[in-house]
């Protein structure tokens, strides 16, 4: 059967960018959401734009635990959606959701209560400190619906269904644009504090439209449905199964993400100009790396869809094809890191010095993107899907907390060394990880089918 193999890669490219370019979609819709509002209050003034991009570090760490909560539940969701067992998906929705919400409130009491306690973590700024403040507060709102939304569009991926996800996403980022701009340049202009408090109002209501988006889906047409998991043996076994694959992933985003937050401190407390440029270079570099994102977690849904199935050896097919993807689309991520320095600078109104910061870290930022793009579909993607979670987990303790964090504190605060040498050691994270990530997927210990058969009397776990 000389052409089966040429039908198989066909076949693997529709459903691969089926998911992928939704998913790529949704992914620069999220990080579009909060970037929105730091770029357009760069128009307003060069601190309004730095409090927002730091106090958007709180929402990017909860974004982290709704990561977390989707991989986790994705993992298994996908498994059993080779299997068509919608039952146990809609189990699995529950579970997670439940955890979500609960983290989501747990975030908003403490932004409504301490948000200048919050904003002294990551500078020491007094103007800086009371824009962020002035944001965080009603921003923490947006919390609550977050919490079932990002889960509910999280299973939706997992199931194919992504479509409806950058849909939803992407019209609520719009209004939310639109409502900047209003608050901005009709409303508020010339009005840094009543401008950050009328950007994050602005997001509160677009984050309870998408989530009422997410209600109807679920009530008229969604294969699955929002509503409290039972209590019964096979829920008990299944939040085994779930905690047991979550909990990893979710040290993982953690322990990563936490590491990124200490980082915007650590520049947060070297300088304003670097913190302003920070601001830019990251909504730039988010937004490149939106495609490689999209094929880690398109790739990593029919990796887990072909595993449920038990069809191993498709599914290392599929791993070797999705390695050559991503070193391709971290190369065309750079570029575009790259090609967006001329609008950036044009749009983005900046210090001379942060001006200067912000071209050097955009070139960094261009390199970095290759080595994210092949850890993302590996660490990210591929291990995962297939239960390797703990690789991740510490790979990324030992790499960000016990190298990059302790270099990057000694740069900042006792060797002084110049602004992008600082930046560059915290980017040097991604390269470290590469080697040690290309090992692990050689050994193929990530091919694993987690699914239970929970119509056999004998069911137990794979």
């Amino acid at each position: 059967m000389p052409n089966r193999q040429p039908i198989l890669q066909k076949s693997f490219n529709r459903e691969l960018f089926s998911l992928v370019l939704p998913i790529a979609l949704q992914n620069l819709v999220s990080a579009l959401v909060i970037s929105a509002d730091v770029l357009m209050l760069g128009f307003v003034s060069q601190s309004a734009m730095s409090a927002v991009s730091l106090a958007g570090q709180i929402t990017f760490m909860l974004t982290l635990f709704y990561m977390g909560l989707s991989m986790g539940a994705g993992i298994l969701v996908a498994q059993y959606w080779g299997k068509k067992d919608t039952a146990t998906i809609q189990r699995l929705l529950g579970l997670a959701g439940t955890f979500s919400l609960c983290i989501s409130f747990l975030f908003f009491v403490v932004c409504v209560a301490f948000p200048e306690v919050l904003m002294r973590f990551f500078t020491n700024d007094p103007e800086l400190i009371r824009y962020g403040a002035l944001f965080l507060q009603p921003l923490s709102f947006s919390y609550l619906a977050m919490g079932i939304s990002q889960i509910y569009l999280g299973v939706m991926r997992s199931i194919e269904k992504a479509r409806f996800s950058a849909w939803i996403s992407s019209a609520c980022l719009l209004l939310n644009i639109a409502l900047n701009a209003l608050c901005i340049f009709v409303w508020f202009p010339g009005q840094p504090g009543h401008a950050v408090v009328a950007v994050a109002v602005a997001t509160v209501c677009a984050r309870w439209i998408e989530l009422a988006g997410c209600v109807f889906h679920s009530l008229l047409q969604g294969p699955i449905q929002l509503k409290l998991p039972p209590r019964d043996g096979m829920q008990r076994k299944l939040l085994r199964d779930f905690l047991r694959y979550t909990l990893p992933v979710q040290g993982n985003y953690i322990v990563w993400g936490g590491a990124l937050t200490v980082t915007a401190a650590v520049i947060g407390h070297v300088s304003a100009e670097l913190v302003a440029a920070n601001s830019v270079a990251s909504v730039v570099k988010n937004l490149a790396v939106v495609l490689c994102g999209g094929v880690a977690s398109g790739g990593a849904v029919l990796i887990s869809k072909y595993l449920g199935r038990g069809e191993l050896e498709k599914a290392k097919q599929i791993g070797r094809r999705l390695i050559a993807y991503s070193l391709f689309f971290g190369v065309i991520a750079g570029a575009a890191v790259l090609a967006m320095k001329i609008p950036v600078f044009a749009l983005v109104r900046l210090s001379s010095t942060a001006e200067m910061y912000l071209d050097g870290m955009l070139n960094i930022c261009a390199v970095y993107c290759i080595a994210k793009s092949l850890n993302a579909v590996t660490i990210a993607g591929l291990f995962p899907a297939g239960g390797d979670s703990m690789f991740g987990f510490w790979c990324d303790t030992i790499v960000m907390w016990g190298i990059v964090l302790p270099l990057s504190y000694l740069c900042a605060f006792v060797w002084s060394v110049p602004p992008l040498a600082l930046y560059a050691v915290i980017s040097m994270d991604e390269f470290v990880k590469l080697p040690a990530a290309i090992w692990r997927y050689r050994q193929y210990k990530w091919l694993n089918n987690l699914t239970r058969d929970f119509d056999s009397a004998s069911s137990h776990p794979s």
